[in-house]
């Protein structure tokens, strides 16, 4: 059995029996926090008395990034507090590092040392996985198209737990769309969006807006056809849980079409897991061996995948076509049970908002980066991504009257389901974030961003010279920005370099470019030690820090405040650390921070 931990009565993981194993597969989110639906568990955990779990059997996988200073820190914690009180553990902890992309590969290498502890220690004999279905799909003629699920989002967002941040999401229209660079490979957009007149949408400065992306048409096509479902993509189903404690996460009842297109994420590259769980499937033997072939190991597989992006629907074309004697629609027996179970569901993308909710309370803008990933081994070959591409398409159709638009060989159906997005409408939500201003408009800060990061910092700077305008006293802002080029992704150059203006010296833009011709690269960290005893001065007047972008840049970044402040003070490891980690915990050390 498979559970939420938040579904359960955590007091009663020490009722568990000896005779069953318990796993626990948890992640570690921002400063070494649990997600939201393990905090109870955590709670729980970490504030036991005495030796109350002598019964249970465990073994623990962490999920994690090391570009994070806390890396796997929750798995950690949680091992070593159910080891102290009494559980025995059966096999080493496992690690996944996002960083590295590869928390599939460090899962399956830890799963197959599992399996040898199973074998060697508790005497079970492995065998051959048949799929067993925890759900049944229907056809169901009888239902009207005003009984279905359409497209709509209505399941639950992702760790959203008791205590959700999350508004209602409804469809947004897109008021201005824009490009601030476009360069081969790689462009960039600013979009405007109304939330309208509804009392249930508002912002604040710093928030985030998730935008609910729509799988392109020649994915979904692909899958329908491979899978022979083609004409009877608009046949009602409804998805039927056959046993209690399963939950049905797809919205029911609906049809193949929509699930494809709105409801799971068919565009991600197959783990190798998947590939070999598929086989059992496989249209003939020549098909199964095919499979088993290429999910056999890591490396095989890495080096596949290193020049071809296999989604579901090129795996099954790829695989069929190993066996000449099969048709386009050689995977109609896969079960559509066994798609619904393995393939993850559709989620939100989250975009840092770059507007102020002092100046556009009902108009919150995002800074999006349209970038296409090149294969390693081919990059001439891209894995184009899923939201970024759709924006992309959205804001093509905001030029033109057509309803479906392409981009970079891909085509959207733009105008949702039942054309409920037809005009330029994105299904949106806002979640609430911390990353926010001082109360005092006179408190001081320092700003550290690369790329799109500099979307929240953008926000903070409208609203101070917003709040200047109306006779507000302002603090000193230091901005230190780092992109490739300034005449090239700069983004926003004008408006910072006049706002810069506007604000009489309270402002202080320090750039790093690192593809500048004919300068040494520099990052933005380099920045940060060029000017750190104007960070240090800002930070002891009791600026707060923010820092947005990716994980490694501010990791970087914080690495060199540290060294920074260890030569100014003449502070020793454990100084320096209790600085920092006093700043945070005050909140005036704040990171906004992705991949």
């Amino acid at each position: 059995m498979s559970a939420d931990l938040s579904d359960y009565d955590v007091e009663t993981i020490a009722q568990i029996p000896q005779t069953k194993l318990a796993i626990f597969i948890i992640s570690t989110y921002g400063e070494g926090d649990p997600s939201d639906n393990a905090s109870l568990f955590w709670d729980w955990v970490t504030k036991l008395q005495d030796k109350p779990l002598v019964s249970l059997r465990y073994a623990t996988f962490g999920l994690g990034n090391s570009n994070y200073r806390y890396y796997n820190r929750v798995v950690d914690v949680v091992d070593k507090a159910l080891e102290n009180h009494g559980a025995s553990r059966l096999a080493p902890i496992g690690r996944a590092d996002d960083a590295q992309g590869a928390t599939e590969e460090d899962f399956l290498s830890w799963k197959d040392d599992l399996y040898k502890v199973f074998c060697e220690t508790l005497k079970l004999q492995e065998q051959e996985v048949v799929h067993e279905p925890s759900l049944a799909v229907v056809e169901d003629e009888s239902l009207e198209p005003q009984d279905l699920h359409i497209g709509e989002p209505v399941h639950s967002i992702e760790g959203s737990g008791k205590s959700t941040a999350n508004s209602a999401i409804k469809p947004l229209k897109i008021n201005k769309a824009y490009s601030l660079f476009s360069s081969p490979g790689r462009s960039c957009l600013h979009l405007d969006l109304d939330l309208g007149s509804s009392s249930q949408l508002t912002y604040k400065t710093g928030d985030h807006l998730a935008i609910w992306p729509i799988n392109p048409d020649q994915e979904v096509e692909r899958l329908l056809n491979v899978l022979g479902l083609s004409q009877r993509r608009s046949i009602p189903i409804s998805i039927n849980a056959l046993d209690a404690a399963v939950k049905v996460k797809i919205p029911t009842p609906t049809n193949v079409e929509t699930l494809f297109r709105y409801y799971l994420e068919i565009c991600a590259a197959v783990p190798r897991d998947a590939v070999r769980g598929i086989s059992q499937f496989a249209p003939s033997p020549i098909v199964k061996d095919f499979l088993l072939n290429l999910g056999h190991d890591k490396e095989t597989y890495s080096n596949f995948l290193a020049s071809n992006h296999l989604t579901l629907g090129k795996l099954l074309e790829l695989a069929a076509k190993a066996d000449s004697n099969l048709v386009t629609s050689a995977w109609a027996g896969i079960p559509l049970s066994y798609l619904i179970e393995t393939l993850p569901r559709s989620q939100p993308r989250y975009y840092s908002i770059s507007s102020s909710s002092v100046v556009s309370p009902k108009a919150p803008s995002i800074t999006v980066t349209v970038s296409d990933t090149p294969l390693s081994a081919s990059p001439s070959s891209t894995i184009p991504g899923l939201t970024t591409n759709y924006l992309q398409a959205l804001h093509r159709s905001l030029q033109s009257s057509q309803i479906t638009q392409q981009t970079e060989g891909l085509s959207y159906a733009l105008s949702g389901p039942s054309s409920t997005l037809e005009g330029g409408l994105v299904y949106a939500h806002i979640r609430r974030s911390k990353f926010k201003l001082p109360m005092l408009s006179s408190h001081p800060l320092v700003m550290v961003a690369a790329g799109t990061g500099l979307a929240p910092f953008r926000a903070f700077v409208i609203e101070r010279l917003r709040l200047k305008s109306i006779g507000k006293e302002v603090g000193h802002m230091m901005l230190l920005f780092g992109c490739q080029r300034p005449d090239d992704d700069y983004i926003y150059k004008e408006e910072l370099e006049q706002m810069e203006k506007d604000l009489d010296g309270k402002l202080r833009i320090v750039t790093a470019f690192s593809r500048q011709e004919g300068t040494k690269k520099t990052y933005v960290q380099d920045r940060v030690r060029e000017f750190g005893s104007d960070i240090a001065k800002l930070l002891e007047d009791g600026a707060s820090l923010y820092m947005c972008g990716r994980a490694s840049m501010a990791r970087e970044v914080g690495k060199t405040l540290r060294d920074v402040f260890k030569a100014d003070k003449g502070w020793n490891d454990a100084q320096v650390k209790d600085w920092s980690e006093r700043l945070k915990r005050n909140r005036k050390w704040q990171e906004d921070v992705w991949g």
